[in-house]
């Protein structure tokens, strides 16, 4: 397993792996695979494109298999440049149950401690996704609130748990 920040290069594994992970979990993005699927290859290029801000991790099994993505995005507000967030977490079925998830984590968390000023990481999980928050409060992060009705899909409700994790 390879773990490492995408770049320009890695756009078309990445919007294979997330236009997957919109059609195997759609309740549980934000977006929707048939706005994604829309996407050219450059709007995947600037959405993944390392900046001094922003990463994208991805988990390879090899040098061309993308298993498992996450990225991180540091707060650009003067009064929240503190915090950074968590987004897209994502480990195709084949990866899962083999601590993919936790590694991507793990190394989220040393590259965001590289951010001088960042004391904090937020991320939002879906309520009853016992694995993922599991997963996340093994890490230290902790549930400070619920967005309730935070996301509707096909006429569902979805609730969010927010969490932390101080640095």
């Amino acid at each position: 397993m390879h773990i490492r920040i995408l770049d320009e290069q890695d756009a078309a594994l990445y919007q294979a792996l997330r236009l997957r992970a919109l059609q195997v979990n759609p309740e549980a993005f934000g977006s929707t695979y048939e706005r994604e699927v829309q996407f050219s290859l450059e709007t995947v290029v600037e959405r993944i494109k390392p900046t001094k801000e922003k990463f994208v991790l991805g988990a390879f099994h090899d040098q061309d298999l993308l298993a498992g993505t996450v990225t991180f995005v540091r707060e650009s507000g003067q009064k929240s440049a503190h915090k950074g967030n968590v987004f897209g977490m994502f480990v195709a079925e084949e990866g899962r149950g083999q601590g993919l998830g936790k590694l991507l984590m793990l190394e989220l968390i040393r590259r965001a401690k590289l951010f001088e000023g960042v004391e904090q990481i937020n991320l939002m999980v879906m309520s009853d996704n016992e694995s993922a928050k599991k997963l996340y409060k093994s890490l230290g992060f902790e549930v400070y609130g619920v967005e309730y009705h935070a996301l509707k899909y096909n006429g569902q409700y979805f609730d969010e748990d927010l969490m932390v994790l101080k640095l």
